[in-house]
């Protein structure tokens, strides 16, 4: 396969086939044609949200709140500098702290060295006092080995954080989700007992769910804060991710299994297939484009309800960031919050294009022609 066709391929497996004319141009492939569709799908989308900009800078200076003007594009673009430049020192002061602490750590190290080299041939008494010493200076050494740089997290930080949660939840939702979808459409007495709590369910708000998580969590998780391995409000907005996005994988998914061919399974029938095998051989492989899209309407919904979950249970992420310069109340926070929304789209983005190349990687339908 030519790299022309490589190129393409990927281009439409990771759903980015606007970008497919320039391929074609550059390979000479009828120049006018390819010309007119880079101008209708790339230059007039790149022209429009200039003219949004243009709209947005002229608007925001005659809008004033009572935490001054609303900020312009560049003010936003300056924060979003600013915040990278705060993530940025940040490490060079958390790299600087913890090489302080290693040189203190070898210096005590060296003096107990030399308190340990002065034991030989003295008193026992001095010996101990000198042992004693030692210890004292391997104490105070371990202790700058092991102190930690108190800072507060940055915003690059507080992606991850939500990153890290939004995969939580997501986790969660598909393990439960999946069983219970296939069960469903391989019965129809089960989809008829789970159709009352599907319906009932899937319309609550995560503003609902969470009050009742974090109840149980702080009920069930008694673990010690110093020995947690995740913090409770980590917990309760991945539970409440869970809770709010495994609805749509668990219809896809139901809905997937349940339009399977009915040959498929004759032939696992008569293949005597047990019900493992069936649903590893023959269900699986044949819902699984069905299922994807439920799993990145899933991750979309998940993505959403994150934010609303880390701000009222302040698990520092983007949601509790947003909240936080919501409540310190200025312009320039503003414009951090406008830089957070940007933030959230673009992720959101690229989460959705990392599921849509799942999905068609397991699909047997993407076709790219030459």
């Amino acid at each position: 396969m030519s790299v022309k066709h490589t190129l393409l391929k990927w281009l439409e497996i990771a759903g980015m086939g606007v970008f497919r004319p320039v391929i074609l141009l550059l390979t000479g492939e009828d120049p006018q044609q390819q010309l007119q569709k880079i101008f209708r799908f790339l230059v007039i989308p790149v022209l429009a949200f200039g003219v949004f900009l243009v709209l947005w800078g002229w608007g925001a200076s005659n809008i004033e709140t009572k935490y001054g003007t609303v900020p312009t594009p560049r003010e936003v673009s300056v924060e979003a500098r600013n915040l990278l430049d705060a993530h940025y020192a940040s490490r060079a002061e958390r790299k600087e702290f913890y090489k302080k602490q290693a040189a203190k750590a070898v210096d005590y190290d060296e003096k107990a060295a030399g308190y340990l080299a002065k034991m030989e041939g003295v008193p026992e008494p001095e010996q101990a006092s000198l042992q004693k010493k030692a210890d004292k200076m391997t104490a105070m050494a371990e202790k700058f080995r092991n102190r930690k740089y108190a800072d507060s997290p940055t915003y690059l930080d507080q992606i991850a954080t939500s990153l890290k949660t939004v995969f939580a939840g997501f986790v969660i939702a598909t393990l439960i989700a999946v069983p219970i979808g296939i069960l469903c459409g391989l019965s129809e007495t089960f989809m008829a007992s789970m159709n009352p709590l599907i319906q009932i369910f899937k319309p609550v708000s995560p503003l609902a769910w969470l009050p009742i998580v974090m109840i149980i969590v702080g009920a069930l998780y008694t673990v010690d804060p110093q020995e947690a391995w995740f913090e409770k409000s980590f917990i309760s907005s991945a539970i409440t991710v869970a809770l709010c996005s495994l609805w749509p994988t668990l219809v896809n998914t139901a809905l997937g299994v349940a339009s399977i061919d009915k040959d498929h399974i004759n032939v696992a029938r008569v293949l005597k297939l047990g019900p493992a095998a069936r649903v590893i051989k023959i269900v699986l492989p044949a819902s699984l484009p069905l299922m994807f899209t439920g799993l990145r309407i899933s991750l979309g919904v998940g993505w959403m309800v994150l934010i609303a979950a880390e701000m009222l249970a302040q698990n520092p992420g983007l949601g509790k960031f947003v909240w936080d310069m919501y409540q310190n109340g200025s312009s320039q926070t503003l414009a951090q919050i406008m830089v957070a929304v940007f933030t959230i789209g673009i992720i959101g983005f690229f989460l959705d294009r990392i599921m849509v190349i799942c999905q068609r990687l397991v699909s047997f339908d993407t076709v790219v022609s030459a």
